[in-house]
């Protein structure tokens, strides 16, 4: 298990959001914003040696923003939001590790094997994550799309993770409800992840302190990776972005 570092934008600008409010037209919750560049977080990471984050294009208008990043850290971090087959190369070139894929693959509310196809066939299984975020819905956790906004008929257990670990080389996995609030992760569903995963897997949402890093960690029986965003430091919260980095150092011994 380890920690996994990100860097979401939004109008080429690095935030942190309250991730359901991200809608069209409408006003976004927004924890954070900065004048520092991408590409300086990205040479952070890189010099603290956190492989495997990701930076998530939240909308229109972060293209040069998103691969300045790509390019401080090469084969560091994972690029998601709005990828498709048509634009995937292009991240990959800049440096991106992997691509990040959700919408593309959802289609009426089902997973579009066409589309999957698609997307393995350009960049390879190898290279792709799929992203599962997911809303609570009665007692199990759908799929949602489109800035979070959709539910789809996809519920993440056994049965779907199971059904997409040959597609893919990873899954990413934020808990939407919690997404931005500091208001503690998503427990059941580490937990889920934890147990059912075949592949590597990045939860994020929630987190607030550092103890949650030790916390996902027995939770999810050392499988499941963490994302900690509004609550560092480095992004106006109270987690000292440092101790972290000494979590993840001690961890590796």
């Amino acid at each position: 298990m380890k920690f996994r570092p990100c860097i979401d934008l939004r109008r080429g600008r690095v935030v942190q959001i309250v991730g359901g409010t991200l809608r069209a037209g409408a006003r976004v919750a927004t924890n954070f914003e900065t004048e520092r560049s991408p590409a300086a977080y990205a040479r952070l990471y890189r010099a603290d040696g956190l492989w495997g984050g990701h930076v998530i294009a939240l909308g229109p208008g972060n293209e040069m923003a998103a691969l300045s990043a790509l390019e401080a850290f090469p084969g560091g971090l994972h690029m998601g939001g709005g990828i498709t087959p048509h634009n995937a190369e292009k991240f990959l070139r800049a440096g991106a590790s992997h691509v990040i894929v959700t919408s593309y693959v959802f289609c009426d509310g089902q997973i579009d094997e066409k589309r999957l196809d698609e997307m393995m066939r350009a960049v390879g299984v190898d290279r792709l994550v799929l992203d599962l975020s997911c809303r609570k819905r009665g007692n199990g956790y759908v799929v949602v799309t489109d800035r979070w906004q959709t539910f789809t008929d996809v519920t993440v257990g056994k049965a779907t993770l199971s059904a997409l670990a040959d597609c893919c080389a990873e899954f990413l996995v934020h808990g939407v409800d919690v997404e931005g609030k500091r208001a503690g992760v998503e427990e059941p569903l580490i937990e889920m992840l934890g147990k059912w995963s075949p592949v590597p897997v990045t939860y994020a949402g929630g987190a607030r302190k550092l103890s949650d890093l030790d916390r996902v960690n027995a939770l999810g029986q050392g499988r499941v990776d963490l994302t900690i965003g509004s609550a560092l430091d480095i992004f106006g919260g109270d987690v000292a972005y440092r101790d972290v980095v000494t979590w993840q150092k001690n961890k590796g011994e």
